[in-house]
């Protein structure tokens, strides 16, 4: 099974491509958003530990039904580096977890193509585990104006601290596979992801293969140490 790395800066319009790739070319998709939603649930772990931390920081950390008070915690982290890097050390390994279970799952079910939809793909490392990665990517002019709109609750200078919290876009340009510009209209849009469908969608012969254990393991060894090496040879370029 191919699995596809898809990331993009916020409000560049990954989630539309997420979305195209499931409704038009019916493939399956490991949100790592959603995921992250449900792995903070009242009365799981990492839930608890989240209140543990925050709680003497943000005194409207919870609502009245217990659950996070989202948008305050995500305007606190990315105004606080350090608690941003708590959050996410607290986060990262239970959705990393469940994303696992969630790709096993589709690998079972015979899926050739999955899609691993991760805003922060490379700044966690999972793009070493991807065959294929793609960026979504657009200007920074337009991607502000998305992002208000988008999140009506942030001024100019939450949004500008929100762009500035992930990898710059010339680094996650530098580390991918393959780009989709989104400053255009939604028909140019879909017309490059669908473009990209063709281009890296296995043959039924490879898929085939891939479900033959020893060739299967071959394969998802090779991939992740030549993920490994490009990693390496990609972080000393920069």
């Amino acid at each position: 099974m191919l699995i596809v790395g898809l990331t993009g800066g916020i409000a560049c319009g990954k989630s539309t491509v997420s979305r195209r790739l499931k409704e038009h070319h019916k493939l399956p998709i490991v949100d790592a958003d959603k995921i992250a939603r449900e792995v903070v649930l009242p009365g799981t772990k990492t839930y608890q530990k989240i209140v543990d931390y925050f709680e003497d920081k943000l005194p409207d950390l919870l609502l009245e039904d217990g659950n996070l008070n989202r948008p305050s915690l995500g305007k606190w982290v990315f105004s606080n580096p350090s608690d941003l890097k708590m959050l996410n050390g607290i986060t990262h390994s239970a959705i990393r977890y469940k994303m696992c279970e969630e790709m096993m799952s589709y690998y079972i079910k015979g899926y050739s193509v999955c899609i691993m939809d991760v805003p922060l793909l490379f700044e966690s490392k999972l793009d070493v585990f991807c065959g294929v990665t793609v960026n979504v990517i657009c200007d920074e002019e337009t991607q502000l104006e998305r992002l208000q709109i988008r999140n009506t609750e942030l001024s100019i200078e939450d949004a500008r601290q929100r762009i500035k919290a992930q990898m710059p876009m010339n680094e996650r340009i530098q580390r991918t596979d393959y780009l989709i510009e989104n400053n255009g209209t939604l028909t140019e849009l879909y017309d490059q992801v669908d473009d990209l469908i063709k281009k890296i969608k296995p043959t039924f012969v490879r898929t085939a293969l891939e479900y033959f254990p020893p060739f299967g393991i071959v394969s998802g060894g090779a991939i992740v140490m030549s993920r490994l090496l490009m990693s390496k040879i990609k972080n000393e370029a920069i």
